[in-house]
């Protein structure tokens, strides 16, 4: 049965305390039950905003001009999922009525769990109408997470996990994710940096301070003096401050030419959209 539309209510509710809560995880107890009721067997990746990426001076010109932009791995999946669901609302934006992004642009659900969703929540969509669904989340300056996230298939009440794939679209400003500086740290693994991707900072930086004003979404860069510095525990390689940095002086970097491969079959092995 699909999960009740009285669901989003709650999450609405209790949403905006999510960093509070999320330091309980660290309890010995109950950091491994959260871990399997609600992340066992994920693994999501970020993946940096196509515009921002850098190529290493090591790959040759002609690679260079065929490499794949990030995005792909999202078309990728598009195309090979049997089935498609949109949602109506980013439940992250509305539980924060967010004023920065539009909150309409809400995750795509890939894979046959999704057609147990509550059709309250939004709607079966085409191969092609997913593909301009992303696109226009691309444009609005979101970012894309893809992979298997347990969570969604809990609160949506749909099974088997394995076959609902997450395309998650977030902003900075109230992404679920933020958590993850203060949740239990066998949690906060399971969300990464996209294989063969590198951020770092320039001698081009001044220390403006422009990429250090909530621009990331956890906070990973900021400032030592006058020079941005990335916390690479915490960043997670979406781009954001290579984006908003006036003197192009964060870089993010592919080291891997098969970056966008990787990618694919990391995510194949735990979810499957066909």
């Amino acid at each position: 049965m699909a999960g009740p539309y009285w669901i989003k209510t709650l999450i609405n509710t209790f949403f905006p305390y999510r960093m509070f809560l999320s330091k309980f995880t660290r309890y010995p107890l109950l950091g491994p039950a959260v871990d399997y009721l609600l992340f066992d067997g994920d693994d999501i990746l970020y993946l940096p905003q196509s515009r921002v990426i850098q190529l290493n001076e090591n790959i040759a010109a002609d690679t260079a001009e065929s490499l794949a932009a990030p995005s792909q791995v999202v078309e990728h999946f598009i195309k090979e999922a049997s089935f498609h669901w949109r949602m109506n609302f980013c439940i992250c934006r509305d539980s924060e009525k967010c004023s920065n992004y539009p909150i309409d642009l809400g995750c795509l659900f890939l894979g046959e769990a999704a057609r147990g969703i509550n059709p309250e929540f939004g709607q079966p969509v085409t191969m092609e109408q997913a593909l301009e669904h992303v696109e226009r989340c691309r444009e609005a300056g979101l970012t894309h997470l893809i992979g298997r996230n347990k969570l969604d298939s809990v609160w949506l009440n749909v099974r088997p996990g394995h076959n609902l794939m997450t395309i998650c679209n977030c902003c900075p400003c109230c992404c679920l994710w933020k958590i993850l500086p203060v949740v239990d740290g066998r949690i906060s693994r399971k969300v990464s940096r996209m294989p063969g991707v590198s951020v770092y900072v320039t001698d081009r930086c001044v220390g403006c301070g422009t990429c250090a004003a909530g621009v990331c979404f956890l906070d990973a860069i900021h400032l030592e003096g006058e020079r941005a510095v990335i916390d690479d525990d915490l960043c997670r390689g979406c781009g954001r401050c290579a984006d908003i940095c006036p003197k192009n002086a964060v870089e993010v970097t592919i080291v891997d030419t098969d970056y966008i491969d990787r990618a694919i079959e990391r995510i194949s092995r735990v979810v499957n959209v066909k």
